[in-house]
């Protein structure tokens, strides 16, 4: 198994990146990451507006996978994700959804015990350790990690965890993969603009699939299965998701597509992911008992 230490990494997905590490498809590999901050923050007392606002969102990579074309998917099966024993929030003027009515930058370290976030005496909150930043390089200019796209990027999207399968289209020679910005917990929307962030550590299994081919990423975990797409409104990204949900399961039915549009009513669900983002992300969720009734593998 390849270890990728996260004093290897970058805050741009890019096509110009120069990889730090070359794999064949199908390699397991473990990537280290520091948390959001890139751990600049280290008690309840560090001055936040201080911190170098310029080392924010590192993802540890890329990584180049070998015999990954444009036109190609990208499936990346995570298998664990490991956690420091502290992880940090932060608030603050102009951040989330309540920036305008905060004061000032504030910090609050939250220490891992017990596969619990300790938020105060009163309340432990359960973990959900999940991936805010993942994807590959874009086929066009250099995207910031803080903003999600087709590429994958800072889709803060809870479901993005242990056992989650994700797909991802290539759009550079070797898909130029890397992830960072873990989080201990984190709900839908992240509406303070961070979940629990926290460094650590997570194993991926990266395949390339040819043959097949997507416009914005995929996800099947043991659940379902959720198309996750970004765009300027929440309106967009939701009525997209749905689209590219039903073009994507169309085929492997036998049903017209008036009928697998009520079967989407009936049984999708539209969830945010997340609101604070410059691009805003939605998914739309299909339930596995819709794949088992229809004998769906996908990409098979």
């Amino acid at each position: 198994m390849t270890t990728i230490g996260c004093e290897g990494m970058f805050y741009a997905f890019s096509k110009e990146h120069e990889p730090v590490q070359k794999v064949s498809s199908g390699s397991t590999v473990t990537i280290e990451t520091y948390d959001c901050f890139q751990n600049q923050i280290t008690s309840n007392e560090t001055v936040v507006s201080a911190i170098d606002w310029n080392k924010i969102n590192p993802a540890t990579g890329p990584v180049f996978i070998e015999n990954a074309q444009p036109g190609d998917i990208l499936s990346v099966k995570i298998e664990q994700i490991e956690l420091a024993d502290e992880g940090v929030m932060v608030v603050g003027p102009d951040l989330g959804v309540m920036g305008h009515r905060l004061e000032k930058m504030e910090a609050k370290m939250i220490p891992i015990e017990n596969d619990n976030a300790i938020f105060n005496e009163k309340l432990h909150i359960p973990l959900n350790p999940m991936i805010g930043v993942i994807g590959v390089a874009p086929s066009g200019e250099p995207v910031s990690n803080g903003t999600p796209g087709p590429h994958g990027g800072n889709m803060d999207t809870k479901l993005i965890t242990e056992g989650a399968t994700l797909y991802f289209p290539v759009f550079t020679e070797g898909a130029l993969f890397g992830l960072g910005d873990l989080h201990a917990a984190m709900g839908d929307g992240e509406v303070g603009v961070s979940g629990i962030e926290i460094p650590g550590k997570v194993t991926v299994k990266l395949e390339v699939i040819k043959g097949h081919s997507l416009n914005n990423p995929l996800l099947i975990n043991a659940e379902g299965i959720a198309t996750i797409v970004s765009a300027e409104t929440l309106d967009e990204a939701a009525k997209t998701a749905v689209e590219e949900m039903i073009d994507l399961l169309h085929p492997y039915t036998d049903l017209t597509l008036s009928h697998l549009t009520m079967l989407m009513s009936a049984v999708g669900q539209t969830q945010i992911s997340q609101i604070v983002d410059p691009l805003l992300t939605a998914r739309f969720f299909v339930p596995k008992s819709v794949l088992e009734a229809y004998n769906i593998e996908l990409f098979a």
